[in-house]
C-alpha cells in the first residue's frame, strides 16, 4: 500500500473514532428538583460496549467513577469524589482552533480533577494551570457541595464557564449539551436534534419541578422521543405495529453507541458532601438497571458493577448489551442501522425494559433507606444490602438470557 493513501486511511479511522460517538447531558438546578438538591446528567455514546464502576483511593479525595473496562489507570468518564466534586463531559465539534493533532484527554483530565477538585472554583484554578495545549475539545458538567453548577466549554488553550445557577444563563434551572459549545463556531458540531429532544423533555418538565435520577432514566436515558420526526415510540402503539417494530436508529438519545447514563444527585449548601449519590447505569440504557453508589460506603458498591472474577468487564454491563445486541440482529447491508424496539417494550407488556424494570423498582424500594440522609447503614448491613442487589441484577438478567 502506498504511503499517502495509508496516511489517508489512518486520519479517515481517526476521524471515526473521535466524531461518532458523542454523548447527551444535562445539569438540573436544585429549582427543579422536589428536594432542592442539584443534578448532573450524563448518557455516555462511545465506541467501547465495556465498562464498569471502581472505587479510587488518592492522597486527597477518594472517588469513584465509570472506566471503560479495558482502560489503563487515570482515565474515568463521568465520576463524584469525597468532597462531593462530580464532572462530567461530551465531547465538542466546534471549539478547536489549531492544529494539535495528539488530542482526547478528556478522560485524563476529569480523573486528575477528581484527585484535587473540591469546588467548581478548584476546578477553574485547575484548568488555568494544565499545560498547553490541554489536548481537550470539551464540555465539562461540574456540580459541587456548595451550591456551585456549571459547564465549562474548553478547548486546547482557553475555557469559559455556562452557570447553570445564573438566570440569566439558565432562565429554567437547567442547560442541555451535546456536541456544540454554546461559544464556538456557528452552526458546527454535532448533536442538535438529541439537544432538542432532551431540551424539549426538560421544558415540558420544568414546570412541575418534580425531576429526578428515576424520572431522568425513564423519561432521558430510555426515551424514543424524537423531535424532527415529532414521534415518541412509548406512545405511538400503530406504529409500531405498522412497522413491525422496527425503526431507524438516527438521533434518539439512547443509540446503538449508548454505553452507560449517570445521574449524580449533588447536596445543598451546609449539607455532608458524602450523601452525594451516584445512579449509575452501565450498559446499553434501554437493557441497563439503575443501582445508587456512595463514595462512603465503598464496600456498597455491587460485584455486578465492578470487573468481575472471569473478566475485566463488569456482569451488568456485558448482560445489557448482550440484550442490546439482540435490537440490532441485520449485519448485512444497511441493516446494522435498524433496531427492533417492539423487543424493548410492547403492547403486551414482556419487553426488556418492562421486566427489567420490574427488578429496578425492588432495588429503588432496597435503598431508601440510605437515600434519606436521616439513616445509616453498618458494615454488615451494607454487605447484606450489596449482595442482595447483586442477586437481584443476576436474576434479573437470567430472567431474559
Amino acid at each position: 500500500m502506498k504511503k499517502s493513501l495509508k496516511v489517508f486511511l489512518t486520519a479517515v479511522v481517526l476521524s471515526i473514532t473521535t466524531s461518532a460517538y458523542p454523548c447527551t447531558s444535562a445539569i438540573i438546578s436544585g429549582k427543579l428538583t422536589p428536594d432542592g438538591r442539584p443534578l448532573l446528567w450524563k448518557h455516555r455514546d462511545t465506541g467501547e460496549d465495556n465498562n464498569r464502576v471502581q472505587y479510587f483511593k488518592t492522597d486527597k479525595y477518594n472517588f469513584i467513577g465509570l472506566v471503560n473496562s479495558n482502560d489503563s489507570t487515570g482515565i474515568v468518564w463521568a465520576g463524584t469524589n469525597s468532597a462531593g466534586f462530580s464532572i462530567i463531559n461530551t465531547a465538542s465539534y466546534n471549539l478547536k482552533d489549531d492544529n494539535v493533532k495528539e488530542m482526547d484527554m478528556e478522560g485524563h483530565l476529569m480523573f486528575k480533577a477528581l484527585t484535587q477538585c473540591k469546588t467548581i472554583a478548584d476546578f477553574e484554578k485547575f484548568l488555568e494551570k494544565l499545560p498547553r495545549p490541554m489536548r481537550v475539545e470539551a464540555n465539562f458538567g461540574v456540580i459541587d457541595s456548595e451550591g456551585g453548577a456549571a459547564y465549562y466549554e474548553v478547548n486546547n488553550t482557553k475555557f469559559t464557564k455556562v452557570d447553570v445557577n445564573d438566570p440569566k444563563v439558565a432562565p429554567l434551572g437547567y442547560l442541555v449539551y451535546t456536541n456544540f459549545s454554546y461559544t464556538g463556531r456557528y452552526n458546527q458540531g454535532m448533536g442538535y436534534i438529541r439537544y432538542q429532544n432532551a431540551n424539549n423533555i426538560l421544558m415540558r418538565q420544568s414546570s412541575f419541578g418534580e425531576i429526578t435520577p428515576e424520572w431522568i432514566f425513564d423519561n432521558l436515558s430510555r426515551s424514543y422521543y424524537h423531535s424532527i420526526l415529532n414521534i415518541d415510540l412509548k406512545n405511538q402503539k400503530e406504529t409500531i405495529e405498522k412497522s413491525g417494530g422496527w425503526f431507524i436508529d438516527q438521533d434518539f438519545i439512547p443509540r446503538k453507541t449508548s454505553t452507560a447514563s449517570i445521574v449524580f444527585k449533588g447536596v445543598k449548601k451546609g449539607e455532608d458532601p458524602l450523601n452525594t449519590i451516584m445512579w449509575t447505569m452501565i450498559g446499553f440504557p434501554p437493557t441497563a438497571i439503575a443501582v445508587p453508589l456512595w463514595v462512603k460506603y465503598s464496600n456498597q458498591i455491587p460485584s455486578t458493577l465492578q470487573r468481575s472474577k472471569e473478566s475485566e468487564n463488569a456482569y451488568a454491563c456485558t448482560s445489557s448489551v448482550t440484550l442490546k445486541w439482540r435490537l440490532f440482529p441485520i449485519t448485512r447491508g444497511n441493516g446494522n442501522k435498524y433496531f427492533r424496539y417492539s423487543l424493548i417494550t410492547n403492547s403486551n407488556q414482556n419487553g426488556y425494559q418492562e421486566i427489567l424494570k420490574k427488578y429496578e423498582n425492588e432495588i429503588f424500594y432496597l435503598y431508601k433507606p440510605l437515600i434519606n440522609d436521616n439513616n445509616t447503614f453498618n458494615e454488615s448491613e451494607l454487605i447484606s444490602l450489596k449482595n442482595k442487589v447483586d442477586s437481584i441484577i443476576i436474576k434479573a438478567y437470567k430472567t431474559i438470557l
